[in-house]
């Protein structure tokens, strides 16, 4: 199992383990709810002007406020499964080492199809439809490609093209990205009271810090999309991490003055 793998292996056994924890709550909250429910004779309502009505009506509210957190426990467990289960189904991620071979069977199919669609209306300009079912297409979709939309345009229209482009460019833009920061080295450089790493491996830019930063420094880290990273933060120190990307590297090269700085100037 490699890095990315653990990660994703242990935020799954995270959100299961939240999400047992909430469904027992739950049950807590309705087993407790349910015997304060049998208290009440069934059918006994609520008796107006009695010198009990006030209490009874606020013991039938913590009722009714019982079940009610039993629900939405219940609810928020079914959430936190649904989140576990999404985990590794998401699309592609950066932090994948497999990410470019990836990105890259899935231009192939983008490309693939943005060809069929070019070729298709070729055909379509030429109203050939022996050619669309040597395409593979069968006659139903034959029929609707030859058949005007509500603008009257035939074939694949101009804006599914137009995506199609975009998705390419997009994943190329991407592989590109991955490709530029994979072949880069790991960097790290001291400062006064933390240090900056360029970390290749783990796929991050991370500022550790000697100690928790003042409230000011941690707001600035937040505001450029460095956020605490508990697991990166061994012994005492703080950590503040995003993905490594031209974008971070920048903006870490942007925030190391102010940093030094703020750190002065405490």
């Amino acid at each position: 199992m490699n890095t990315f793998q653990q990660r994703q292996h242990d935020r799954r056994t995270r959100l299961e383990a939240r999400a047992g924890k909430a469904r027992s709550a739950s049950q807590i909250a309705y087993t407790a709810a349910k015997q304060m429910a049998s208290a009440i004779p069934s059918g006994q309502p609520v008796l107006a002007g009695h010198y009990s009505e006030s209490r009874d009506r606020n013991y039938r509210e913590r009722i009714h406020k019982r079940f009610g957190k039993s629900f939405a426990l219940a609810d928020h467990a079914d959430e936190l499964d649904r989140r576990a289960a999404a985990v590794g189904k998401g699309g592609i991620s950066s932090d994948d080492p497999d990410a470019v071979a990836k990105l890259r069977a899935q231009l192939v199919e983008l490309e693939t199809r943005h060809d069929q669609m070019k070729r298709a209306n070729a055909l379509v300009r030429r109203d050939d439809r022996a050619g669309l079912a040597r395409m593979g297409y069968k006659p139903d979709t034959v029929d609707k490609l030859l058949t005007p939309d509500f603008a009257g345009r035939l074939g694949f229209a101009s804006y599914e093209i137009n995506n199609s482009s975009a998705n390419i460019r997009r994943i190329r833009d991407r592989i590109a990205q991955l490709e530029k920061i994979a072949a880069r080295s790991s960097v790290e450089h001291q400062g006064e009271g933390y240090v900056y790493r360029e970390d290749v491996d783990d796929n991050r830019a991370l500022f550790i810090f000697d100690a928790k930063p003042a409230k000011d420094l941690r707001e600035l880290l937040r505001r450029n999309a460095f956020l605490f990273s508990p697991t990166r933060s061994p012994n005492g120190t703080s950590a503040y991490v995003r993905k490594l990307s031209p974008a971070a590297i920048s903006t870490a090269a942007w925030l190391r003055p102010q940093i030094d700085q703020l750190l002065a100037a405490c």
